[in-house]
């Protein structure tokens, strides 16, 4: 099991938690926190043992986007990763999930700040809990930045365009009960207990067959920006080998001997 100094891995039965682990710095990325998130996502995708995974940050918050003076990679800890870097030079947008999405779902469990790069990389979730005094946004224009993370291409796909439009060019704080109500996070829980609800849903989806749960999640991707004609053809084609598979009679037939069914990714 990977990790680096800042981005711990650990297993919950058939969830992989992913913890930004810089609190002194409210998780602001660097480059061994990239480096061990885009690890952390290639462990998951590897390992058919992982059903979900859980995202989430140490010390009561998410991340406070980018740290420019750790992504110098000052010292031979940072020419370490900036060999890493250096080898891929499209990893940082892969740990940030911009130019990779991994196959298991993944559920944000977001406390206190998830602003700039936090609210970028929260994009390229799945689904999202939030405790209620966590806070969000997109500062980057306040700064004279632009949100090269995707967010002006992903946020007004996931929520109304006004709505992201009004994200984007103030710059300014939303809080979690603001974000649920335009339809940037689906869950607000009282603070502290983000990780557990996120635990929660993740056990939900591990009881469920996992290649129906790959295809369901790869079939909602693939076909958001295609005609309704053009979107159907490829659920169809995603979604009927499904039926052919060992898990789908285990289904059947837990359903008629009315039992849980057990489903072993075949």
């Amino acid at each position: 099991m990977g990790g680096t100094e800042h981005l711990t891995v650990r297993r919950e039965g058939a969830t992989l938690v992913l913890t930004l682990n810089r609190p002194e710095a409210r998780n602001a990325l660097s480059l061994a926190m990239l480096v061990g998130l885009y690890d952390g996502w290639l462990e998951a995708d590897a390992d058919d043992t992982v059903r979900s995974i859980v995202f989430t940050g140490a010390g009561g918050s998410f991340c406070a986007g980018m740290d420019l003076k750790a992504l110098a990679g000052n010292g031979m800890e940072g020419e370490q990763y900036r060999d890493r870097l250096k080898a891929d030079p499209d990893l940082h947008w892969k740990a940030m999930l911009r130019h990779h999405r991994p196959r298991k779902p993944v559920i944000a469990a977001v406390e206190g700040y998830c602003v700039a790069g936090g609210t970028e990389m929260l994009q390229g979730t799945d689904i999202r809990v939030a405790g209620e005094s966590a806070t969000f946004g997109l500062f980057e224009v306040r700064r004279g930045l632009f949100p090269i993370g995707g967010s002006t291409v992903r946020l007004p796909r996931q929520i109304p365009r006004t709505h992201a439009l009004e994200m984007l060019l103030t710059g300014r704080p939303y809080s979690a009960r603001e974000a649920a109500g335009i339809g940037l996070i689906g869950h607000v829980v009282p603070d502290g207990t983000a990780l557990a609800k996120a635990l929660e849903i993740a056990e939900q989806i591990n009881s469920c067959a996992p290649l129906a749960v790959e295809a369901v999640k790869a079939s909602v991707y693939e076909t958001a920006e295609l005609t309704e004609t053009d979107g159907l053809a490829a659920e169809l084609k995603r979604g009927w080998p499904v039926f052919d598979t060992a898990d789908a009679k285990e289904g059947a037939r837990a359903f008629a001997e009315k039992r849980p069914p057990v489903y072993k990714r075949h």
